[in-house]
């Protein structure tokens, strides 16, 4: 995941490595802290693999900054990651959050609905955290109070995801005058 925010904050603009660093921790810091182990051996593959280069700016007093930019090719790939995001993009929360915070980087709503749909399908399976045998167990049925406590937060977290996938899908799928949901052409 970390390689699609690295190249989706960079769709959005140019950045230097402690702006890129900041974005990522407002994004996923809460969940997973970014370190600069992690981060710029990473920016180094990204690089290499000719996704985005680094330019020598003036800095704002006197040393100069190394800027990092997206190249056509990391375009290319952020576009194909954001079209086909894995399983586990879809299914794992903080993953998805990482897909959604960049969908709207798919010039085509047709492609959003799509990764859409994938989410909303994996939502309509039933699920639990917790079993009885092979029968899923709900909250209603725990003793426990802090399992309970887990079913029913992630049930209305996921009533609350459900209603705003079917809003947002109907809104990409609706026709309009110009042949977008958003009115551009």
């Amino acid at each position: 995941m970390l390689k699609l925010a690295i190249l989706g904050f960079l769709h959005d603009q140019p950045l230097h490595g402690y702006e890129l660093r900041r974005h990522l921790a407002a994004l996923t810091g809460h969940v997973r802290p970014i370190s600069d182990g992690t981060l710029y051996p990473a920016i180094r593959r990204l690089e290499s693999d000719g996704l985005l280069l680094r330019r020598t700016e003036p800095g704002s007093t006197a040393a100069p900054r190394h800027t990092l930019h997206l190249t056509d090719a990391g375009r290319a790939a952020l576009d194909a990651r954001l079209r086909t995001p894995e399983d586990l993009d879809i299914s794992d929360e903080n993953r998805w959050f990482t897909v959604l915070a960049f969908l709207r980087q798919l010039a085509d709503p047709a492609l959003q609905a799509a990764v859409l749909r994938r989410r909303l399908a994996f939502l309509s399976e039933p699920a639990s955290f917790f079993y009885d045998g092979p029968r899923p167990v709900g909250a209603e049925e725990l003793d426990d109070p802090f399992r309970r406590g887990i079913l029913l937060i992630a049930r209305a977290t996921t009533q609350a995801e459900l209603a705003w996938l079917r809003s947002t899908l109907a809104s990409l799928e609706a026709p309009t005058a110009a042949g977008r949901p958003d009115g551009s052409s």
